[in-house]
């Protein structure tokens, strides 16, 4: 009888205590780093959507143990940030205590599935010892000036109660909480990541193994735009107010110029402008919405002209209408654009809103007649455009730029939409800033040989709403005294946000007990970078550009060898409830793996769970799925001994199978490789469920990544004294997985007009022979000239007649 329970708990004992997969440093075999995106424990636990993703690359680090790597598969937990503290104070308990819990039980959880985890190696982002480096490496972006002060409007959160960056919006919304996000200027600390905007765009050439999707999400956050900053002077003042535009081309169709509401010139501009309350109005209605509300494409566009202001175009002298709207912003370009409504449908909409001219300067390279009742916004041919008319847009906006240059008037210029890191958080439970606040020196870092710098241990940690952490109410730890001067100061009072730890995780668990370095560098030369890194697809705008970027630091500054984290990467695809949403306890549809573990066992949950579909692609859950897979592994519990020679049909198709299933764990292919093993036991029921035991040896490893527990126990079963893990993953016979015969093709014109049953690896000659013997293929031959054979061997002939 297969119990499952005692099974499974019988060999994850003795690969506890043999420490099976403890992972040695030595270099004599090749390395394989295969990696999980470390999950936040939360205080509900694992739902059996969790560990897809963790199956997937177990199975795939035990393949590669068997191929005679040294392999890395790492779990740890990113432990700090909103999430737990929101839990704590729902609780009422200490996020720490809070957090040593909920990581006691995932653990507890991730156990259950046997899963190849060496756990000496377990990183905890809330751990001294661990964000000692993350304060660490703080400190060496604020020595290069990458950290730095900050006093602009940010995300604000008024249920969390405090800044968020763009990445931790979703539809202008706090991703955590779902609260409409408001603008608050705040002092903060920010990171320079717009420094490596060009490296992290241009390193995505590097990663031929990421999927193309994720490296599109990327390049659209960060978003390279190149083109022209042009200044148009203001008239009757000594202002002027400088634009970015990467469509110079289109300047003679300027009809207004729009300024972000927060642009500091609208202030500077108050005397002049005759409806100033008008203006004041607007900006105060404005001022709270984020970005992403403010760029939205669909919404309704609202502005307010600057009466009495107007702005002169530098190309042609004429003055133009100055408008604030809110769809620009002041942190993108100059804060400044000029409108060109007939070739922007941004600026079309808002002319039309406002009857504003419209003129149209670009016309189609092809004569094409324009749809007046839209903007045109392709490039094409310049017209009414100066000494500029009849010049294609491309070449128009070079000689345009370079003119700007030569008169003084504007110059070239890259922007990006991706924004500097805003990396203050006003809440306790993160990693404190090491920086300290002298009235003397200024801002000053704490010295390095007292890191970390710890948490004070309070009761009251609820953020204060105001804009100041918790920790600033707590005297003791704020006043200290300035490590430059000596004289009294005050600590640096926000956290880290929660995607700081996460940032670089990958690196300690190469290292996790080094108390003097991030990481040693022989042992990260050896083991970087991370070959394979799995996880969500919602990571590609955040965490993964964050860590993208924190390590090119590491890399500049020789901490790392390589400039890229990551060499390959692949996204899960979510597992839905059986009603086909998404898992909720607001839909009573979440299922807990501890009970699929207790009741069918971890092996049909982790063979499930790769059989449910495409890795990458959404599924549904299904309890008759599992009960399948259950007795799937039932039969393969029955299969029995045999001293004779197995059917040549059942050895072939095993030789098969080995091949099969080695290429679809490499391709994460799951559960192809999962239908081939079903089919191969069939075959074997079908020839009387016996195997000989060479054979039966060759099937219990090619299973044992999926089904480790039964693999384990039916191998020793049959008198192997050492783990099925340690044994050479098999060996195929390549003229054994040959078929005797093959359904070949036979087209007419492409047409598929037969199927012929023919030897595997039949001469070109020969087919044709056959085929026009076949009566099907004779008809359509008939009074036919043949002018062409397309042959592809063991596939199709294609005979093409006229």
């Amino acid at each position: 009888m297969y119990d499952h329970q005692n099974l499974e708990k019988k060999w994850q004992a003795e690969w506890q205590k043999t420490k099976l997969y403890k992972v040695g440093d030595g270099q004599e075999k090749p390395k394989y780093y295969i990696l999980d995106m470390f999950p936040y424990p939360s205080g509900e636990g694992l739902h059996v959507g969790h560990p897809k993703g963790y199956i997937a690359t177990d199975i795939f680090a035990r393949l590669k143990m068997m191929q005679g790597y040294n392999v890395l598969h790492p779990m740890g937990f990113d432990a700090f940030g909103l999430p737990a503290e929101n839990y704590a104070i729902k609780n009422k308990i200490h996020p720490r205590v809070a957090t040593e819990v909920n990581m006691a039980n995932y653990r507890r959880q991730l156990e259950l599935l046997g899963l190849t985890y060496d756990w000496e190696r377990q990183v905890n982002t809330t751990d001294p010892e661990y964000y000692k480096w993350t304060q660490w490496t703080f400190l060496k972006m604020f020595e290069q000036g990458l950290a730095f002060e900050s006093y602009e409007p940010i995300n604000w959160c008024p249920s969390c109660k405090t800044g968020l960056a763009n990445e931790d919006l979703e539809d202008g919304k706090c991703e955590r909480c779902g609260s409409q996000v408001e603008q608050k200027p705040m002092r903060q600390w920010v990171l320079r990541i717009t420094n490596y905007a060009d490296r992290l765009l241009a390193d995505l050439e590097k990663l031929p193994d990421w999927e193309e999707p994720i490296k599109d999400m990327q390049r659209h956050w960060i978003g390279r735009s190149e083109g022209a900053e042009i200044d148009f002077s203001l008239k009757n003042t000594d202002l002027s107010i400088k634009v970015f535009t990467t469509r110079v081309d289109t300047i003679f169709g300027c009809t207004y110029v729009v300024i972000a509401p927060e642009n500091k010139l609208v202030a500077e501009l108050k005397d002049q402008i005759k409806n100033w309350s008008e203006v004041e109005a607007y900006i105060e209605q404005v001022k709270n919405k984020s970005n992403l509300e403010r760029t939205d494409l669909n919404k309704d566009k609202t502005g307010v002209e600057l009466v009495g202001v107007e702005a002169v175009n530098p190309f042609n002298g004429e003055a133009v209408k100055v408008f604030i709207a809110d769809y620009v912003l002041n942190s993108y370009g100059t804060g400044a654009v000029m409108a060109v409504p007939a070739h922007d449908e941004r600026d079309w909409e808002f002319a039309q809103k406002y009857n504003l001219i419209i003129k149209p300067v670009i016309m189609p390279k092809n004569s094409e007649i324009i749809d007046k009742s839209v903007a045109f916004t392709a490039d094409g041919i310049l017209v009414d455009s100066g000494n500029f008319s009849d010049l294609d847009s491309a070449l128009a906006r070079t000689r345009m730029i370079e003119w700007l240059e030569r008169e003084k008037k504007g110059n070239r210029k890259v922007n990006y939409k991706l924004q500097d890191w805003v990396f203050s958080r006003q809440r306790y439970w993160g990693e404190p800033i090491p920086i300290i606040h002298c009235a003397k020196c200024g801002t000053v870092a704490v010295p390095y040989d007292q890191l970390p710098l710890t948490l004070p241990e309070v009761e009251s940690y609820e953020p204060s709403g105001t804009g100041e952490s918790p920790l600033a109410t707590i005297a003791d730890w704020v006043n200290t005294t300035c490590p430059k001067c000596g004289g009294p100061a005050q600590r640096e009072t926000n956290t880290m946000p929660q995607w700081a730890g996460s940032s670089w995780y990958y690196l300690r668990y190469i290292d996790p007990k080094n108390n003097s370095a991030l990481v040693d560098p022989v042992k990260e030369k050896y083991w970087s970078p991370v070959d394979f890194y799995v996880g969500g697809a919602e990571h590609a705008t955040r965490h993964l550009i964050y860590a993208r970027f924190w390590h090119k630091f590491l890399y500049d500054i020789k901490v790392v060898s390589s400039e890229e984290p990551f060499a390959k990467l692949k996204a899960v695809g979510l597992i839905m409830g059986e009603d086909g949403r998404k898992m909720s306890k607001r839909w009573g549809n979440v299922i807990n793996p501890d009970e699929v573990v207790e009741k069918y066992g971890a092996d049909s949950l982790r063979l499930y769970e790769m059989f449910m579909g495409p890795f990458s692609e959404a599924g549904a859950w299904s309890t008759n799925g599992l009960v399948g897979v259950r007795k799937f592994l039932e039969r393969i519990y029955n299969i029995a001994l045999s001293p004779e020679a197995d059917a040549p049909v059942v050895v072939n198709l095993l030789h098969k199978t080995i091949k099969k299933v080695a290429e679809d764990i490499l391709e994460f292919k799951f559960n192809t490789a999962v239908s081939a093993m079903m089919i191969l036991v069939n075959a074997i029921s079908d020839a009387g469920g016996k195997l000989n035991e060479a054979n039966y040896a060759r099937f219990l490893q090619i299973l044992a990544p999926f089904a480790p527990h039964l693999s384990e126990e039916l191998w020793a079963k049959i008198g192997q004294n050492y783990s099925i893990f340690q044994s050479p993953w098999p060996a195929y016979d390549p003229a054994l997985i040959k078929d005797e015969t093959i359904t070949l093709v036979v087209q007419i014109n492409g047409k598929v007009r037969a199927n012929l049953s023919v030897p595997a690896d039949i001469a070109e000659s020969e087919v044709l022979t056959l085929a026009q013997a076949d009566e099907t293929i004779k008809k359509w031959l008939e009074g036919k000239e043949v002018i062409k054979k397309i042959f592809v061997k063991n596939k199709l002939l294609n005979i093409v007649i006229k």
